[in-house]
């Protein structure tokens, strides 16, 4: 008789290991958009097309005028790790692109329908390429220009536990129009189109910079209130952007845009640093609008924290927020700004108008190119950088 025990550890069979990634990578259809725009932005586009139904759960179909791939690139995409961003351990301590993990295609297509078709300049004919649940079904040549078009179809089909997790189509309409919202914003000379359900959301032209960016997304209402910021300090950060003037300010962070090196980032030393240099200007418990973008050496942060990549750590964390308060200090004072509260006036909050997000409630402005709600008296955040995803249900 033996006395031998049964061996407990194997190796997970690689769709299993492909779902297991999803999870990390895929929180939502928002994060699946944010990965094929990055794809698409690392790919030289200067179109970028989206169109979304049912809140991402139905159909995202993300078409660029990119650089393309081959159809050997376009199937080997699909492959764990499989990446064209880097090629040694040394290139992670410089990462200049968006992308650069190789997960974001494999972990997409183990939990969807996937349709890819690309296409670069020398070749005569496109490929199309689909995966069902991280299983190829087919490849074959397909006719487009030059660039490359993913479909993303019936998230989550295959692993039921997940669907049913997902919030109401209104919700993930408002993560994705916040993912455009943010990369149209990294990107002014890139045009941006998104479609929901058919409507056009947000339609921007290429814009020769940020402000004029912004005037195409949130109107001259908000224009006029904006501070350029310009700072910095040589090997921790340059800063560039705009705060808005004091008396343009909402009851929370929701309006606070954060991008290091061009990559949308959550972080908290940012707005540590932002709320920093207004300590003397706005009273607690009310916060400015910012687009705060950060120029930083590659090596002095790591971008490779977590898969979604929305968040860095940086090498010197103080003086980068020191860095970003005497940047938003030295706006304010320049436009001859100084605290407005010490006789304790109160709070004068404005609601900064939003892409609208849902049926039938819009109408078109001369404000630029996108659609707005009317007549907005509440607030729904675009751009949390301190309120966890799934808190955002509360703002239906």
């Amino acid at each position: 008789m033996s006395n031998q025990v049964a061996n407990r550890i194997r190796i997970l069979p690689d769709n299993l290991a492909n779902q297991i990634a999803a999870g990390e990578v895929v929180e939502r259809p928002a994060s699946v958009i944010k990965e094929l725009v990055e794809n698409a932005i690392d790919a030289g586009a200067t179109r970028i097309k989206i169109d979304v139904e049912l809140g991402g759960r139905r159909l995202m179909r993300i078409a660029d005028d990119g650089s393309g791939m081959t159809r050997d690139d376009a199937i080997l995409a699909f492959e764990r790790h499989a990446t064209s961003k880097i090629s040694s351990l040394d290139d992670l301590g410089a990462i200049e692109t968006l992308g650069f993990r190789g997960e974001a295609l494999a972990s997409i297509a183990s939990v969807a329908k996937v349709e890819l078709i690309t296409k670069i300049d020398d070749s005569l004919e496109a490929t199309r390429v689909l995966v069902d649940g991280g299983k190829f079904i087919d490849v074959k040549d397909a006719a487009r220009d030059r660039g490359t078009t993913i479909s993303v179809r019936d998230l989550f089909f295959n692993t039921p536990a997940r669907r049913k997790f997902m919030r109401s189509e209104a919700t993930e309409n408002y993560h994705l129009t916040s993912i455009v919202t943010h990369y149209a914003l990294a990107r002014p000379e890139i045009a941006f189109t998104l479609t929901n359900n058919g409507r056009e959301v947000v339609n921007v032209a290429p814009a020769r910079d940020l402000r004029e960016r912004a005037f195409q997304i949130f109107g001259a209402g908000l224009l006029d209130s904006l501070i350029p910021v310009r700072g910095g300090r040589e090997y921790v950060a340059n800063v560039t952007g705009f705060i808005s003037a004091p008396r343009e300010r909402r009851t929370s962070r929701d309006s606070q845009y954060f991008f290091v090196n061009k990559r949308f980032v959550r972080d908290k030393t940012i707005a540590g640093g932002l709320l920093e240099g207004f300590r003397s200007v706005l009273p607690h418990g009310v916060y400015p609008v910012a687009f705060l973008f950060l120029e930083i050496p590659f090596d002095e942060i790591d971008v490779n924290v977590h898969p979604a990549k929305t968040e860095v750590r940086f090498r010197r964390g103080e003086a980068v927020k020191d860095v970003i308060a005497e940047a938003v200090r030295a706006a304010l004072s320049q436009a001859g700004i100084e605290s407005d509260h010490a006789n304790g006036e109160q709070p004068f909050v404005v609601n900064v108008p939003i892409p609208s997000v849902r049926d039938n409630s819009s109408s078109e402005t001369d404000q630029g190119q996108i659609k707005f709600e009317n007549d907005i008296s509440f607030e729904v955040p675009i751009a949390s950088n301190d309120v966890e995803p799934d808190q955002i249900e509360e703002s239906e």
